[in-house]
């Protein structure tokens, strides 16, 4: 736990059972699910007593989780066994789940403004996806893709499926109820990461072979641009307000590259750490008090930048510089690769 109010430091460090790769907030309140996936479990901790409440254990590897639409409950996804698992919050106890033909690799959800809740599981060694129901807890139908999808996510509405295809460098877009193809796209890199704006509108794709970003227009199913992003981009996020940004993270070259998201020129390259792999915001009601967070894994520490900074008048007026200041460094630990902020007033 990192107190980005006052201090700026680490506060409590919690033991678990096994080593985390990923946390999640609360839907609802003051509390964060870790997920240590070669334990097969997930563990629910108390941001305000820093203690783990529950626990639970629903197979042998856990691959990944999300909040369901409707913010009751978690979906789990395992590879041992192939499964989609739910967790209510209520009872924290295994739910409903959902059998899998094929080992899985990764999944998404529709969000909550989808008529329609349900699941998209990619599996690499069956080239396919898995559209399951959620409210029926059955799948479906699978898809046949004809690639191997590393990345899926659905379109805004639930109404398309988007997968990213890194040995055939391609996006290829499915309908949700039918499974029928809408459209293959070509990319002019090999897709790792998505992003997608608050609007739904936009989806940007980084990856291998290639220096820059690729921008889709998932509604219209086209490709708009590819705009250069630092060296080897990697994990992404837009931050938009006050001002609209693009923020990438480039690992090889321990940095933070930042467009603006409308126009895409460049703002600002900020020197960040070792191994940046996960960008985050702060929601402060005042502008002066956001901050951007970039965890390192390299370093094993978090840097902290102020949003306004950004919006330097100097940044604007010198085009040859295109460094905003570094507000601090935290160190966290071995090996950070996964965190969420939350108020705990």
């Amino acid at each position: 736990m990192v107190d980005l109010y006052r201090h700026f430091r680490v506060v409590k460090r919690i033991a678990l059972d096994a080593a985390p790769n990923l946390v999640l907030r609360h839907p609802t309140k003051p509390k964060v699910f870790a997920l240590t996936p070669d334990a097969g479990a997930v563990s629910e901790i108390d941001a305000a007593s820093f203690t783990v409440t529950r626990r639970a254990r629903m197979g042998n590897q856990a691959l990944g989780m999300q909040v369901s639409p409707r913010g009751d409950a978690l979906w789990v996804l395992y590879r041992d066994p192939a499964a989609l698992v739910e967790l209510p919050l209520e009872s924290f106890r295994p739910g409903r789940r959902i059998r899998l033909s094929s080992p899985p690799d990764a999944f998404d959800l529709t969000g909550s403004d989808s008529n329609d809740h349900r699941a998209a599981v990619i599996s690499a060694q069956d080239r396919s996806i898995a559209i399951a129901s959620l409210d029926r807890a059955r799948l479906e139908r699978t898809v046949p893709v004809g690639a191997e999808p590393a990345l899926v996510r659905f379109r805004r509405d639930g109404r398309q499926i988007i997968t990213g295809n890194a040995s055939e460098r391609s996006l290829g877009i499915f309908d949700s109820d039918t499974g029928r193809t809408v459209v293959r796209l070509p990319l002019a890199l090999s897709p790792r990461h998505f992003t997608i704006d608050s609007t739904g509108g936009q989806l940007f794709v980084s990856g291998d072979g290639m220096d820059a970003v690729v921008i889709v227009f998932p509604y219209t199913t086209e490709i708009w641009q590819t705009v250069l992003a630092g060296r080897a981009p990697g994990a992404m996020m837009t931050v938009e307000s006050p001002n609209s940004y693009l923020l990438v993270a480039n690992p090889e070259t321990n940095s933070l590259t930042v467009l603006d998201l409308y126009s895409l020129k460049l703002v600002a390259v900020i020197q960040v750490g070792v191994g940046p792999c996960q960008i985050l915001m702060t929601h402060a009601k005042q502008a002066n008090e956001q901050y951007i967070l970039v965890i390192n894994q390299g370093s094993g520490d978090l840097a902290v930048i102020r949003n306004y900074s950004l919006n330097s008048p100097q940044l604007g007026s010198k085009p040859w510089l295109k460094s905003a200041p570094l507000f601090t460094m935290i160190p966290v630990g071995e090996s950070p690769v996964s965190a969420v902020v939350l108020p705990l007033a």
